[in-house]
């Protein structure tokens, strides 16, 4: 097992955890904050010393990505049955569409700019979580990556999708779920590992407990 294995199943416990708190919300109207709040501050994350550093650094990022670790193990194990099939779907999707947006250098570069503004506006709040940085990272998806021609469909009860404040939640989270897809090409990420990697990235998952 490579330190590069270990590297990647971090970014994929990111982009399993975005995926199933979108799920999850999308069916309830609620969302595990403690889940949340640190894939939201990845996206502030631009110059992080370590991937770890990304999610939390060395003590905490085993923790606060819990939640994808565990359905990570799950979708790449025998437990694949158990995984929410939409989870799943939500996944794979954010590693399609991140591939389309890393061929596309304007929108990356508008990204990059409406990241530094949403960080400055971080000063006024006490939280990534308050409902205007929600607000502000669900616009920034709405700019760039809804107008790419895959589109994310999320499925859930719309007595809570079509509140304005759940709405950005999902879409805050799907842009964190990007930036955990762009993390996971990074460290060399291809979606075929998923299937001939498996047992690889099982052992790096379990040697992270």
């Amino acid at each position: 097992m490579s330190s590069r294995e270990k590297e990647q199943t971090i970014a994929l416990s990111a982009i399993f955890q975005a995926a199933e708190l979108v799920s999850i919300l999308a069916k309830t109207g609620q969302v595990d904050n403690a889940s949340l709040q640190p894939l939201l501050e990845s996206l502030l994350m631009v110059n992080a010393a370590s991937t770890e550093d990304i999610y939390g650094g060395q003590w905490d990022c085993s923790t606060n990505l819990a939640l994808g670790r565990k359905i990570s193990r799950q979708a790449l194990g025998k437990e694949r049955s158990s995984v929410n099939p939409d989870t799943l779907r939500y996944a794979l999707s954010l590693i399609h569409l991140e591939n389309k947006l890393a061929k596309t250098p304007d929108m990356l570069s508008t990204i990059g700019q409406k990241i530094a503004q949403i960080e400055q506006k971080k000063a006024h709040y006490e939280s990534v979580l308050h409902e205007n940085m929600l607000a502000s990272i669900s616009g920034m998806y709405q700019d760039t990556l809804s107008k790419l021609s895959f589109r994310i469909q999320v499925h859930g009860d719309s007595r809570f999708l079509q509140q304005p404040q759940v709405a950005n939640q999902v879409r805050a989270i799907l842009m964190a779920g990007i930036r955990a897809a762009m993390l996971w090409r990074q460290l060399g990420g291809k979606r075929w590992h998923l299937i001939f990697k498996r047992k690889a990235l099982l052992n790096a998952l379990e040697s992270r407990n």
